[in-house]
């Protein structure tokens, strides 16, 4: 059998404080005189921090700067929490349930498991990877509806390997498993001789997600545009990607332009920036946010309105794989397939719901 989550991503009830009457929820918003993303967001999602959602659902038309909306510009709204609604091209849906969780379910393994297309993943990796969290986490969910609408002959079992150091070398390396997730890209032009570029191939991207920017509330640096960084001390917890910070020409950390530290914990870093020992950390919009939260940090935190960079969440399968290649056809092919049914979206919203109701 398949590695099996939840046959239905989640059910569509009412809350008990819900609405009787069937609403349609998200759809297209048409920017006007005086708006900007967080401007929207306060006004159709209740809450200005998720500016970050909107930017993210509409990245190719906006582009890095959440800045650069222009009166006119059509938005695509996500449902989440049931708004916002009203929206031209909206859908009707309930309220999710969060209180409703499907934890992943790890099926003992067989010798048959051999001969199927073996993924790998890890936990503690909320809300992206984690076998606590709904369905297995976002990518989790994503990755497994990919791979049963590619249909493979074989099958396909995903398995779970908390030692993320083991991921690359040797469980990839060596065909131990066909693929994992899930990773981050560096720029390849940029550094090809990094491990990522130099031995893998990647997916298409699962999920974009935005690299936010932590500073001092008392004292928040500007960030208007790159130079603005320049000389600035960036913190990032060890073991965190960097290569953001070199890409897209910036060239930040090989050419010395700014300080980078990198103390051992998430909380370090929040630390040494409400005490001036850092002008900025740079995290995951949600691993920051929530990071933020259950330090007691909201009060000498905030997060600016513009992301440091915008990075994609990859399936990853060695070059040296014999079928390296028509694996990574085969999960791209079912990527496309639930993007286009729709299926694709409706797990983003579920799991978004969830992930905004927790931060």
């Amino acid at each position: 059998m398949k590695y099996v989550l939840s046959l239905f991503l989640f059910a569509f009830i009412l809350s008990a404080g819900g609405r009787a009457d069937a609403q349609t929820c998200g759809g297209t918003y048409t920017v006007r005189p005086g708006d900007s993303l967080s401007v929207i967001a306060d006004r159709l999602y209740k809450n200005a921090g998720m500016w970050s959602v909107i930017h993210r659902d509409n990245i190719a038309a906006i582009g890095q700067s959440p800045n650069s909306i222009s009166v006119g510009m059509r938005l695509n709204l996500t449902c989440i929490d049931g708004l916002p609604v009203g929206l031209e091209g909206g859908r009707e849906v309930a309220a999710v349930d969060t209180s409703v969780v499907t934890p992943v379910t790890v099926q003992p393994g067989t010798a048959a498991v051999r001969n199927r297309i073996n993924l790998l993943t890890g936990g503690d990796y909320a809300p992206f990877t984690d076998k606590d969290w709904h369905n297995g986490g976002l990518i989790t969910d994503i990755v497994d509806q990919a791979m049963r609408k590619a249909d493979p002959s074989q099958g396909f079992a995903i398995h779970w390997v908390n030692d993320w150091g083991s991921h690359f070398d040797p469980l990839l390396s060596n065909a131990l498993l066909d693929m994992g997730f899930p990773w981050y890209l560096p720029d390849c032009n940029l550094t090809p001789d990094i491990m990522r570029c130099r031995d893998f191939l990647a997916s298409e991207s699962m999920f974009e997600t935005l690299m936010l920017v932590f500073a001092n509330k008392a004292n928040p640096i500007r960030f208007d545009s790159d130079e603005d960084i320049i000389g600035k001390t960036i913190c990032r917890p060890v073991g965190f990607l960097t290569f953001d910070l070199d890409g897209e020409g910036r060239r930040w950390i090989l050419d010395d332009k700014v300080k980078l530290v990198t103390p051992q914990t998430v909380a370090d870093c929040f630390r040494m920036v409400a005490e001036g020992e850092a002008d900025f950390l740079s995290l995951s919009e949600f691993i920051g946010r929530a990071a933020m939260k259950d330090l007691g940090y909201e009060d000498r935190i905030t997060v600016l309105p513009r992301p440091l960079s915008i990075v994609g969440i990859h399936v990853f399968v060695h070059k040296t794989h014999p079928q390296a290649q028509e694996l990574l056809d085969l999960i791209n092919t079912g990527l496309r397939g639930i993007r286009e049914d729709g299926l694709y979206q409706t797990i983003v919203e579920d799991h978004m719901t969830r992930i905004w109701a927790n931060l």
